[in-house]
């Protein structure tokens, strides 16, 4: 991951600016820069991925033009053969050929991007400021607007606070320009429902996520796979060491407990022939990282705070002790397909509201949670199953065909698999399991266990009331806002909501939002 940080009024306090930039030098160490254009400053840190020599840092120019970018262009290099015919480039970056193809194009651009980014140009010819975010928001972008009344964009709402107030997150599928948002692609809208045979839509499933797979292994840096042992994890990592010449590297995370999630990774990799590592996490590892994960995050959720645990001290292992800079995960698979509070679906029409819902909040919860674990630690993400193609395809399913009426969730995804024989059926069709609670049940009841010692019942009732947004009911989720404001006092409603099944679905009404809590949970965390 890179971090950008931007002002469009360069009568700031530098000094705050260069505080901000100094927040994102964990997403992007490799390189620094400030530059003043147009009336505005552009702030850089660089994670070399994509031509890792000097030619490829930022910011690119072009005709007095400027750009900053984080993020991943796929099917950049034909776009690049056919801009060469009027335009000179100096790197083989991705991101090189977004001035050129933004004068082609406009702001038209963006509905063509095949890709996950967030960026910000400054348009010389015109004289005006243009940003945008990719449109499920797998790249963080905030807004803020400083004290002469400009506004601004950082990658994250921590590299804003030294000079901006009114921080938000700025809305995916969305650009900004001439003092207006204008969404350029709502991707959870369905235009048509897909209604063909089992076998047609399991085809295009199968083509579409190998095809997102494929074109993200496009990498100048050292890649490597997060493992959990799940389906969607295991079928990103499958389907990578099939199209790779060399062992692909994999890796793990369990508490020492009472892992879940270890046993079944590791059948994984030997199943595909990976380079498998394991990393093994204790009680207070997970208490002492609880304080830096949370400012991270830049959230007081309690799902995403959970799930970020393991994968935070995963990705901090992975960084330390290897090279590699970019890391495939199996994010959105459910949202597409269905969690296991979505077999309590009342229909096949609530399924689908309730992944347009998903889909559309995905940037404060899960694909938050994987891209702050990750680029807090030097490296970069990759989210094969929200490709823009596949997501679109899935999402145009006739819903009745996703709901859960075959006796186990994801049927269309397993079976799109099935014939492959890329992982053991047993994988294949092994059952969910919440990352949190298969990285060990007692991650979970060791964070309860400790807020309850923090908080007596008096402090506990005291304490919540002073949130007014989205109050905390559970000792737990009082920890957690306690420490969210601490980082960021009165920010709250940097998310909408706590992530919890749907309360208005019979079988879906519980205060916590593990999968272990539902009836049909099951042996799935066994």
């Amino acid at each position: 991951m890179c971090g950008i940080l931007v002002s469009t009024d360069q009568n700031i306090d530098l000094q705050a600016f260069q505080k901000g930039l100094q927040t994102l030098q964990r997403r992007g160490p490799d390189e620094s820069r400030i530059e003043m254009t147009g009336g505005g400053i552009l702030g850089f840190q660089r994670l070399a991925v994509m031509d890792l020599s000097e030619a490829g840092m930022q910011p690119f120019h072009h005709h007095h033009s400027a750009l900053v970018c984080n993020g991943e262009i796929y099917g950049w290099r034909p776009l690049k053969q056919q801009l060469r015919q009027k335009y000179e480039f100096i790197s083989d970056s991705d991101c090189e050929i977004l001035l050129p193809l933004y004068e082609e194009l406009g702001n038209e651009m963006f509905v063509r991007l095949d890709g996950e980014f967030a960026l910000v140009l400054y348009d010389h010819r015109h004289q005006r400021w243009v940003a945008a975010r990719d449109p499920i928001g797998i790249r963080p972008l905030f807004y803020g607007t400083t004290r002469q009344g400009a506004i601004a964009f950082g990658s994250t709402a921590r590299s804003l606070q030294p000079f901006c107030t009114g921080i938000a997150p700025f809305p995916p599928g969305h650009y900004y320009c001439d003092g207006q948002f204008h969404c350029y692609n709502d991707i959870a809208q369905t235009q048509h429902d897909h209604n063909e045979s089992l076998e047609v839509l399991c085809q295009n499933i199968h083509d579409r996520l190998i095809d997102g797979v494929l074109k993200r292994m496009d990498a100048d840096a050292p890649v490597g796979y997060l493992l959990s042992g799940g389906l969607d994890s295991s079928l990103v990592c499958a389907i990578a060491q099939k199209h790779s010449a060399a062992a692909i590297r994999t890796f793990a995370i369990g508490m020492d407990k009472d892992a879940i999630d270890l046993k079944y990774a590791r059948q994984v990799a030997e199943a595909i022939g990976s380079d498998h590592t394991e990393v093994i996490i204790h009680r207070q590892q997970v208490l002492d990282a609880l304080p830096e994960v949370i400012q991270s995050l830049e959230t007081w959720d309690i799902t995403t705070i959970r799930a970020s645990l393991g994968m935070a001290l995963l990705c901090r292992e992975i960084h330390r002790t290897t090279g590699i800079k970019v890391l495939f995960t199996g994010e959105i698979s459910d949202e597409l397909f269905g969690y296991k509070y979505t077999d309590f679906a009342p229909s096949a029409e609530q399924f689908q509201k309730e992944a347009q819902k998903r889909i559309r909040e995905l940037y404060m919860y899960d694909v938050l949670r994987a891209d702050r674990c990750i680029s807090d630690h030097g490296m970069e993400g990759r989210v094969p199953f929200g490709d823009l193609s596949f997501v679109r395809y899935v999402m145009d399913i006739d819903p009745a065909r996703k709901v859960n009426t075959y006796g186990i969730g994801k049927y269309l995804l397993r079976k799109a698999f099935e014939a492959d024989g890329l992982l053991p059926r047993s994988i294949l069709y092994r059952d969910k399991a919440a990352f949190s609670d298969a990285v060990g049940h007692s991650l979970v009841e060791d964070l309860q266990e400790y807020a309850d010692e923090l908080y007596s019942d008096l402090m506990f009732h005291q304490r919540c009331r002073q949130y007014a947004w989205c109050p905390p009911y559970t000792k737990e989720s009082l920890l957690y806002r306690d420490l969210f404001e601490q980082f960021y006092p009165g920010m709250g409603k940097l998310i909408a909501a706590y992530w919890l099944p749907n309360q208005n679905w019979k079988g879906c009404q519980v205060s916590d939002p593990s999968a272990r809590v539902l009836s049909n949970y099951g042996k799935s965390g066994e």
